[in-house]
């Protein structure tokens, strides 16, 4: 009985050691997925950090990524972790207080987990000299401008035709006939040009003389309007007349100028513009002076740092957030 024991402890021992091994991380797939932002207070200013260099370590495999305008950032391990070793995180960025973070690895620890890291500002030189004052920066206004399309009736048009046919004519092989097969018939094909850049909208086309009763009209040719129409009527009665009129409408792009304020949280402003926004800039006061400040692609100005990300999953958006350089205030 005493052998049975032992053996059971041994089995259960071994069985103890393989189930840990078996739910060691398998490489790839140890990731960690967190943001960073500014340590303060106030949580209106916890602002996202930018381009903050992450890098995770457990001793043997370490893996380094940057957080993006949001201040996102996705770690993956190449390597598998042990559950119950130590996983350090390091945060770099030259405007912040270097921050470590130690992770207690588990097998809960995955992709579902979200790390948060606050990094503290460093201390700000106030200008060029310890003793100057900082510049002030106030009366900040956003201005962009929105493409739109524009359609301008510019006129009509308005074309008759006649189609000449003699009426009882008894239809004749291989003629065109009545939608009956009875009478000889006629047809005539009218078409218009609204010309370059333009359209024709609204068509109507009747039969407004003659024997109106016995002809047929075929809107195939312009019921979705368009720069060029045709009209086919056909006839197998005496001569009749018809009418088409249309409205004529030009396209063109229209550039629309618009304002916005940005908020300011700190030593930072943020504010949202459409995703379809073009010639962003600034206007602002510096030191009692108005400027205008273009961003341009690189997103410069002289007296702050700025960041751009587009929601286009969600309200279709671009977030704009810049933060003040050493030697500036709001």
């Amino acid at each position: 009985m005493l052998v049975w024991t032992i053996v059971a402890v041994v089995a259960s021992a071994v069985a103890i050691l393989l189930a840990v091994r078996t739910h060691r991380w398998s490489p790839g797939t140890t990731r960690i997925k967190g943001a960073v932002i500014v340590r303060n207070d106030d949580t209106r200013k916890e602002l996202p950090i930018a381009d903050v260099a992450i890098t995770a370590s457990d001793g043997a495999t370490s893996a380094t990524t940057l957080s993006n305008a949001s201040g996102y950032f996705d770690l993956t391990f190449q390597g598998g972790v042990w559950p119950g070793q130590i996983v350090t995180l390091s945060f770099r960025h030259p405007g912040y207080e270097p921050l470590d973070i130690e992770l207690q690895s588990s097998l809960r620890m995955s992709a579902r987990q979200l790390w948060v890291a606050k990094m503290a500002p460093t201390h700000e030189q106030t200008g060029a000299d310890a003793g100057k004052l900082p510049t002030a920066v106030s009366n900040i206004k956003v201005r962009y401008t929105l493409n739109s399309q524009t359609e301008v009736n510019i006129g009509s048009a308005v074309k008759t035709f006649q189609v000449v046919n003699r009426g009882n004519v008894p239809c004749i092989r291989g003629s065109s006939c009545s939608p009956d097969g009875s009478w000889k018939a006629s047809a005539t094909t009218e078409s218009l040009d609204a010309g370059a850049g333009n359209e024709f909208r609204n068509v109507r086309a009747s039969c407004i003389a003659g024997p109106c009763p016995f002809t047929r009209i075929d809107s195939s040719g312009f019921v979705n309007g368009g720069r060029m129409i045709s009209i086919s009527a056909l006839n197998w009665s005496d001569t009749a007349t018809f009418l088409l009129e249309a409205e004529v409408l030009h396209t063109a792009i229209s550039s629309n100028v618009r304002e916005s304020y940005p908020v300011v949280f700190g030593r930072a402003l943020s504010f949202t513009l459409p995703a379809t926004e073009e010639g962003v800039s600034l206007e602002a006061e510096i030191s009692g002076t108005h400027m205008v400040f273009p961003l341009g692609p690189a997103l410069y100005l002289s007296w702050a740092t700025c960041t751009a990300r587009t929601n286009t999953e969600e309200e279709k958006t671009t977030v704009y957030r810049c933060e003040l350089k050493p030697g500036f205030r709001f």
